[in-house]
């Protein structure tokens, strides 16, 4: 029994080792691929200055029928969900 352990925790060692090394290979392969594409790369376009957009403007007066319907229907959803 004590053979078996032995063999089980070489084998994880070893496991271990390998996946930590496939891992320390992916991190600087990457690293490479993003320097060889950030060399090779083009330019990105320059961006025009962002101008603040103009706010909508609410119209000037509202339908006394479509003002009650709004107020009716806002009465009727807080009557629903008081809390």
């Amino acid at each position: 029994m004590n053979e078996l352990m032995s063999q089980a925790i070489d084998l994880m060692i070893a496991g271990m080792g390998f996946v930590f090394a496939f891992l320390v290979v992916l991190v600087f392969a990457t690293l490479l691929m993003s320097k060889i594409i950030g060399r090779f790369a083009l330019p990105e376009p320059a961006t025009p200055a962002k101008t603040p957009r103009a706010k909508p403007k609410a119209p000037e007066s509202v339908d006394p029928d479509t003002a009650e319907a709004i107020k009716k229907a806002i009465a009727q959803y807080r009557s629903r969900h008081k809390k």
